[in-house]
């Protein structure tokens, strides 16, 4: 008999000897890890020195002493991210004068038939809007009507506290969806801006 063909030999028979065998991965597997037996001695000895009572206990008393994850709402408010779709607002330029060019892209995309445009043709030959209404109670905050305009006129803001106690008062006009561009400009803007390189 050769030294490996001994050696291969020796080793089956202590492993054997030793009980373990091996387990569908290859793995050494002592028989009576796995018994009925094993399994309610588990059991017993956790139900015995209540371990998950004190596990618990230690789980809630490391959280205890950790700094709160919850926000005092309205006093503090979380981050809001640049996509954010919330409430609506009609920016202008710089200059002042609105960006709306009257293209309507922005009613034909509407899922929900929101909103409403009726336009005319100015003496130098520029098209604005005479009328822009948006149904908020219609509104599925979808996105389409900012993504489709080419000049980011009609957009989402960051508003997201507009509730109202009227249907009225959820039925937008011209002056209030540039009044609403007029007040969160800045953030508007910022946003747009945060979001450019992923459009």
């Amino acid at each position: 008999m050769c030294r490996r063909h001994a050696f291969r030999v020796a080793h089956k028979n202590s492993r054997a000897l030793s009980g373990y065998h091996r387990g569908p991965q290859g793995r050494n597997i002592d028989p009576d890890e796995n018994t009925p037996i094993m399994k309610v001695m588990d059991r017993l000895g956790s139900t015995l020195f209540m371990t998950e009572l004190f596990r618990g206990l230690i789980i809630c008393t490391e959280n205890f002493f950790r700094d709160p994850v919850t926000i005092n709402y309205p006093y503090e408010k979380g981050a809001i991210g640049p996509r954010f779709r919330g409430e609506h607002a009609l920016r202008r330029y710089p200059s002042g004068e609105e960006r709306c060019i009257a293209c309507k892209l922005c009613e034909a995309v509407c899922p929900a038939q929101a909103i409403t445009i009726d336009a005319e043709t100015r003496a130098d030959g520029s098209r604005r809007t005479t009328k822009y209404d948006i149904d908020m109670t219609k509104c599925i905050y979808c996105g389409f009507c900012q993504e489709a305009c080419p000049v980011d006129a009609i957009v989402e803001g960051p508003n997201f506290e507009f509730a109202t106690e009227t249907h009225e008062e959820l039925l937008y006009d011209k002056e209030k969806l540039l009044a609403n561009g007029d007040r969160w400009e800045p953030a508007i803007a910022a946003n747009l801006a945060a979001d450019a390189p992923y459009r």
